[in-house]
C-alpha cells in the first residue's frame, strides 16, 4: 500500500465514522491491541483478506491519536502472525505520519481454499477460528470449520449407506429406466450385463452392510420411492411472499400467499418445483406479429438450473440433513438458498469458469437422467439465460453455512433507462460502462468483480472502463485497491434511483384511465394468479383507497 493510499483511506474511515467489512481499526496508543488473533483469523479466512488500521480512535469519531510504539507494534504482530497463526500468516505493514501522530496499516491476505481455516494456535479449532461478518468477527461454528476442513479431500456422504432402508425402498421402474440408458450410453460396460445386485454395488445405489445390502443416500434420492420417508429435511420448500420482504403481511395478516413443499426423488422434486413456481410467476404478453408470447418474470432455464444446482451441489454431510433447500419469492426478487456454502477451490469471483463437486456420485447419476446438464455448464445457461431476458446476472452470496442465488425481476434496459442514458450521449462510453450506469440506479454500489459479472469481461478491462466512468465524473471511487467500490457520483433528480412500481401501484393507474377492475383484469395485466389479484384488490379496498361495487363474479373496484 502506498502512503496515498493509506491517507485516502483515512478520510473514508473519519467522513463515514465507521468500520467496513475490510477494514477494522485499533488504537494502540498504550502498547499493543490485545486479542488481535481474531481479526488475524477473520481476514485471512475472508475473500479478499482485510486491512488493521492502528493509530485511529473509534470513540472520538475516528480522531488519529496515533502508535504509541511502532517497532514495538510491527514486532508483535509479525511473531503473532508467524509463530501462532495456523497457517502462519506475513502481514504487509505501510507506517505514515499524519500530523506528527504515527499511523500504521496492516494488510492481511486471504489464504488459500486448501489451508482454510485459519486459527489461533493456542485455542486450536474451532474456538480459534474466526469469520468476519459486516465490521466484526465471529468464532466459528463447529460445521463452519469442518466445511472448510471437508474441502480438502474428495467428500463421499453422497455414498453414506442408509441404515434404515432395504432395496424394496428403492422404486425398481426408475432403476431399470435409469440402467437401460447407460446401456445406451455405455454399450461396451461389461459390469452392466452381471447381475442386478453387482451392478447396484458397482454403481454406488446400494451397498454392503454387514452382509446386507442397503441403499446409499445417492441411490435413495435418485430412485427412492419416498426418501423422505428417512430424511425428511431432504426436500425443497417453496414460500411466496406478498411485498418486497418477509415482515409485510396479506390484507388478512398471513405472512405468505403461498407455501409448498416438494418431495419424493430427485427428478421428481425438480420437475414439479419447477413446473409450479413458473405458474406462480407473473407473466406478460408480447405481440410477435399475428402471435402472442408469454414472458415470465424470470427465464425458465435459469430457475431450472438454479434448482438442480442446489440439489446437486448441496451438502448432504450429518451436520446438515435436517435442513432443506428454500425458494422464496418477493415481489422484486427470487432467492434459492442450500445447505452447505461453496466447495474446493470454487468462489463467488471464479465461479462462473471454476468447478468443482462435493457429491460426486450424485452429480454423475444426476447428469444421466438428465436432471442437470454437462458438469460446470449450469452457471454459464443461468446467467446467459439472464442476460438474454435483459434482466441483470443473479447474485450470489456464499455464507459458509448456506450459498443464496438472487435473481431481480427488474429490467436493465427499459425505454425509461435508455431515455436517462441519453443524457451522457456526449461522453465517449461503451455499452458496458452504459450497463454499468443502468446497474448502479438499481445498486449502492459496483464493484469490480460486478462489474465483471455484468458485463463478461476480464479484470483488466473491467477496471479500465471503471476508471473511465470515475475520469468522467459519473462515479466515484471508495475504498483501496483490491477493495474498491464505485458509487454514483450524479445528484440530480433525473438519476435518483428509480422505485419499484409495485401492483397495487399499477392496479391504481389502471383504474385511474380505466374507472373500474376487476379481478380478471387484475389478474391479466400483473401475470399473476386469482388468489394474487384478491389479496391485492382486498388490501387497497381495506385501505379505504378502493371501493367495491356488487358480489361474486360482477364484482368490480372504483377510486374510493
Amino acid at each position: 500500500m502506498k502512503n496515498r493510499d493509506l491517507q485516502s483511506l483515512i478520510s473514508e474511515i473519519q467522513s463515514s465514522k465507521s468500520e467496513s467489512e475490510t477494514v477494522e481499526v485499533k488504537t494502540a496508543h498504550g502498547g499493543t491491541p490485545k486479542r488481535l488473533y481474531e481479526v488475524l483469523s477473520a481476514f485471512a479466512n475472508r475473500t479478499g483478506g482485510g486491512i488493521i488500521l492502528f493509530g485511529m480512535n473509534e470513540v472520538t469519531d475516528f480522531s488519529i491519536t496515533g502508535v504509541g510504539d511502532t517497532h514495538r507494534l510491527i514486532e508483535e504482530i509479525t511473531s503473532l502472525a508467524s509463530d501462532n497463526m495456523e497457517p502462519a500468516l506475513r502481514p504487509e505493514f505501510t507506517v505514515d505520519d499524519i500530523d506528527g501522530l504515527t499511523v500504521v496499516a496492516v494488510e492481511i491476505d486471504e489464504i488459500p481454499a486448501s489451508q482454510k481455516p485459519c486459527f489461533y494456535k493456542t485455542a486450536g479449532l474451532p474456538k480459534g477460528a474466526y469469520l468476519r461478518v459486516g465490521n466484526t468477527n465471529r468464532r466459528m461454528s463447529e460445521y463452519e470449520v469442518f466445511g472448510y476442513l471437508s474441502s480438502r479431500e474428495q467428500p463421499t456422504h453422497d455414498e453414506d449407506i442408509v441404515l434404515d432402508a432395504s432395496l424394496e425402498d428403492l422404486d425398481n421402474s426408475l432403476i431399470e429406466t435409469y440402467l437401460e440408458r447407460l446401456r445406451q450410453i455405455r454399450p461396451r460396460a461389461s459390469f452392466l450385463k452381471s447381475g442386478k445386485e453387482k451392478i447396484l454395488l458397482r454403481l454406488r445405489i446400494a451397498a454392503q452392510d454387514s452382509g446386507v445390502i442397503r441403499p446409499t443416500l445417492t441411490g435413495l434420492l435418485i430412485f427412492g420411492k419416498y426418501p423422505q420417508e428417512f430424511y425428511p429435511q431432504l426436500m425443497i420448500t417453496f414460500v411466496q411472499y406478498f411485498g418486497t420482504t418477509e415482515d409485510e403481511r396479506t390484507p388478512q395478516g398471513a405472512r405468505f400467499v403461498d407455501n409448498r413443499r416438494f418431495e419424493g426423488p430427485v427428478t421428481e422434486m425438480v420437475d414439479e418445483a419447477e413446473t409450479y413456481i413458473m405458474s406462480a410467476m407473473r407473466k406478460s404478453s408480447l405481440i410477435e406479429g399475428m402471435f402472442r408470447r408469454d414472458i415470465t418474470e424470470y427465464p425458465r432455464e435459469s430457475l431450472r438450473e438454479s434448482i438442480a444446482n442446489a440439489v446437486a451441489h448441496r451438502d448432504y454431510s450429518p451436520y446438515v440433513r435436517g435442513s432443506y433447500i428454500q425458494i422464496r419469492m418477493f415481489a422484486d426478487r427470487l432467492e434459492v438458498q442450500s445447505p452447505g456454502g461453496l466447495f474446493g477451490n470454487v468462489t463467488v469471483d471464479n465461479l462462473e469458469d471454476e468447478h468443482s463437486t462435493r457429491n460426486a456420485r450424485l452429480m454423475r447419476m444426476m447428469e444421466d437422467m438428465q436432471v442437470v446438464e454437462n458438469r460446470g455448464s449450469g452457471i454459464s445457461a443461468m446467467l446467459h439465460a439472464m442476460r438474454e431476458a435483459n434482466l441483470e446476472p443473479p447474485g450470489f452470496d456464499d455464507r459458509r453455512s448456506s450459498f443464496k442465488v438472487t435473481f431481480h425481476n427488474h429490467t436493465l434496459m427499459t425505454t425509461e433507462a435508455i431515455s436517462w442514458l441519453n443524457q451522457f450521449s456526449h461522453l465517449p462510453l461503451n455499452d458496458h460502462q452504459r450497463l454499468a450506469l443502468v446497474y448502479l440506479r438499481q445498486h449502492s454500489y459496483i464493484d469490480n468483480q460486478d462489474y465483471r459479472r455484468l458485463n463478461r469481461v476480464d479484470v483488466m478491462t473491467a477496471g479500465q472502463d471503471l476508471r473511465g466512468m470515475v475520469q468522467a465524473g459519473l462515479i466515484e471511487q471508495t475504498g483501496i485497491g483490491r477493495w474498491t467500490k464505485y458509487t454514483l457520483k450524479i445528484h440530480d433528480k433525473s438519476v435518483e434511483k428509480p422505485a419499484f412500481r409495485s401492483g397495487e401501484e399499477k392496479i391504481l393507474a389502471y383504474v385511474k384511465k380505466h374507472g373500474t377492475i376487476n379481478n380478471s383484469e387484475c389478474r391479466k395485466m400483473l401475470g399473476i394468479n386469482e388468489k394474487q389479484a384478491w389479496y391485492l384488490l382486498s388490501k387497497l379496498s381495506d385501505s379505504g383507497t378502493l371501493k367495491r361495487q356488487g358480489k361474486g363474479k360482477r364484482r368490480r373496484y372504483t377510486m374510493a
